[in-house]
């Protein structure tokens, strides 16, 4: 870390963290991705796990394609920008590199479990449901606008919008209309702990008619509580059923994390099963060459930054006017 980090909260528990992986598991640790040496065996298959602010991604992208990673796991939404996530797609491409998505999601129980009692059930229509744990203060949700300046549906609902594109088929090109709920949604201008005014969704619900007459609905509210769940509802839109992120078994793994690693933001541990699947599905695949089920790469993600750029301006105009 560099000498200005020492003023950052959390740097001591960083060094004590960095000094007990180093003697206790050999863990090396580098103050730059230059920094990291050549693999010694050139059958190594090395992957980068990029879990960075937003706006960092695309150079640490570049950075680990130029220390010749072989795979890469990337956060969501990738980059800021299409344009910018499209440029990483390409230059992965040129070199070989296969990247990964960590839209955790795409896994989780509940989302497999909502889709199989949706398709058995004529008629039926979904609802996906994702709640954060933020205070309903200003001050709370303008350090969020600024922290998560790409805006909600580039952040935090960009796991429901990788949903309807990768198992419902949703592009840009196939959506035939979006509707925000006006009575539950809401898009305020807040000042983010910089001074500066972001403009963002504090809650939002809105509903997606595609051209082939698919209707799927997203809800995101940042200050609703801990879970996530998908509603199947029938042609009336009666709740026909619903599943919960978590269940009753990631619940006992998720008090186990909050033992392991207390302070974490709440969400951290709610997506913690899912993440733990996702990564193992992501290494298997790298050591015996094979597609991991449900894992979104990045040409998914290009995909549904795409959906989430051209929807944004759309809801907000309806909201604010």
């Amino acid at each position: 870390m560099s000498v200005s980090g020492k003023s950052s909260p959390g740097y001591d528990d960083f060094l004590q963290f960095k000094d007990e992986l180093e003697s206790s598991r050999g863990v090396k640790f580098f103050s730059s991705v230059e920094e990291v040496p050549p693999c010694e065996n050139v059958n190594t298959k090395r992957l980068a796990i990029i879990s960075a602010r937003t706006a960092d991604n695309p150079s640490l992208f570049d950075s680990c394609l130029g220390i010749g990673c072989h795979y890469i796991f990337l956060e969501k939404p990738g980059a800021p920008s299409l344009s910018q996530l499209e440029e990483m797609m390409i230059n992965a491409e040129k070199v070989g590199v296969k990247v990964f998505m960590g839209f955790n999601k795409n896994v989780s129980k509940y989302v497999a479990k909502t889709r199989e009692y949706e398709m058995k059930t004529p008629g039926a229509t979904v609802i996906y449901v994702h709640n954060n744990n933020y205070q309903a203060s200003e001050e709370s949700l303008g350090e969020c606008f600024e922290r998560n300046a790409e805006g909600m549906l580039k952040n935090m609902a960009i796991h429901e919008l990788a949903l309807l594109v990768t198992y419902y088929g949703v592009a840009v090109d196939n959506i035939s209309s979006v509707e925000a709920d006006m009575d539950f949604s809401s898009c305020k201008s807040l000042t983010g702990p910089s001074g500066r005014a972001f403009t963002d969704f504090d809650k939002l619900k809105f509903t997606i008619t595609t051209k082939e007459g698919r209707v799927i609905s997203i809800l995101a509210d940042r200050c609703g509580g801990d879970d996530s769940f998908g509603i199947v509802t029938d042609a009336e839109g009666k709740e026909l059923v619903r599943f919960t992120m978590p269940d009753k078994e990631d619940a006992n793994a998720i008090e186990k994390a909050k033992e392991r690693t207390p302070g974490a933001m709440p969400y951290f541990y709610m997506q913690d099963p899912d993440y733990f699947t996702l990564k193992q599905r992501v290494a298997k695949s790298i050591l015996d060459g094979t597609v991991p089920e449900g894992v979104a790469t990045i040409d998914v993600a290009v995909q549904t930054l795409r959906v989430a750029e051209y929807l944004t301006p759309i809801l907000q105009k309806q909201l604010l006017k």
